[in-house]
């Protein structure tokens, strides 16, 4: 009889209990999945293309000690999301040695054997490609310059394709010539390898819209791009052809003025692309003096991103 009283006991106050927290227990809300999740998501990213002026101290054009000026570029580069670099190529250890994006492409050599080009990203990089340019002028021709693909992961079914330029130098009519065939090059790649695909290209140009030789104008056209800094800062308006077109020095330039460097993108039917900002970084890649790291200056851009199915 003793253990029957404990046991009503027992059961009586824990039915006390369970009336009490009864209104809790049954109020809980259990996580439901969503299952339009995949549906819609949107985000932001950050680009930034910079030549970095990795050609071996004597022969660069730029004026600081270029080891140390690259691993300052590279824990500089830090705040951006997708980073595309030209010229890298003597000092792409020293260049890495700060850099904290998780995944980077490796170095394909120096010169000659490199193409100086990489990709610095803190999405997964899941597909990578060099292809080298099929036409070159002068001592453009001394390496094997040309262009990168990058299959990138902004989210879960979210993917984007990068690609990394850099074309013929020099505004001579031969240089110009082979540049314009490197455009061409370039968007017959992208229309038989990124059909209705979201892209986006930046990298060093070495051409201008006011440049009566460079047909950027025809390489937009063929491959639906759009310049970030002609659509956001100039409200879709292109500077004009200048008969005598002299180049500005490159760390002269500024939001208003023309760059060599570019970023192009082009939205699909399920990622639509915004730009929010565009920059000619000129203050913040500059070393304790305010001297610039590279003979060029960087140039960023940040999107908005939304992807439906």
């Amino acid at each position: 009889m003793t253990i029957l009283f404990i046991l009503a006991g027992v059961i009586i106050v824990l039915l006390f209990l369970f009336k009490n927290l009864k209104g809790k227990l049954i109020s809980v809300a259990i996580p439901q999945e969503d299952s339009s999740s995949e549906h819609f998501l949107q985000g932001k990213i950050s680009l930034l293309t910079y030549n970095i002026a990795g050609l071996p101290q004597g022969i660069s054009a730029a004026k600081l000690p270029r080891k140390l000026s690259i691993a300052e570029i590279g824990e500089k580069i830090e705040p951006f999301d997708i980073v595309n670099v030209q010229e890298d190529f003597n000092y792409n250890t020293a260049f890495y040695s700060k850099n904290l994006h998780p995944y980077r492409t490796e170095t394909k050599g120096k010169i000659p054997v490199g193409d100086g080009l990489n990709t610095l990203s803190k999405y997964p990089i899941i597909e990578y490609r060099r292809i080298p340019w099929r036409h070159c002028s002068g001592p453009d021709c001394w390496t094997v310059k040309g262009f990168t693909f990058a299959q990138i992961q902004l989210a879960h079914q979210v993917t984007i394709d990068v690609y990394n330029i850099h074309a013929n130098s020099s505004d001579v009519a031969r240089a110009a010539r082979a540049r314009r065939e490197n455009f061409r090059q370039l968007a017959n790649y992208i229309n038989e390898h990124s059909v209705d695909r979201p892209i986006i290209v930046m990298g060093d140009f070495n051409a201008h819209y006011a440049y009566k030789r460079d047909n950027l104008h025809e390489f937009l056209l063929t491959t639906g791009l759009s310049d970030g800094w002609v659509q956001y800062l100039r409200k879709g308006v292109f500077p004009e052809v200048i008969p005598k077109f002299i180049a500005q020095h490159m760390l002269s330039l500024n939001n208003e003025t023309e760059s060599l460097d570019k970023i192009f993108f082009r939205s699909s039917k399920n990622l639509k692309f915004q730009p929010v900002d565009y920059q000619v970084e000129i203050q913040h890649f500059t070393n304790d003096e305010d001297q610039a790291l590279s003979d060029h200056l960087a140039v960023s851009m940040k999107l908005d991103w939304t992807w439906e199915d």
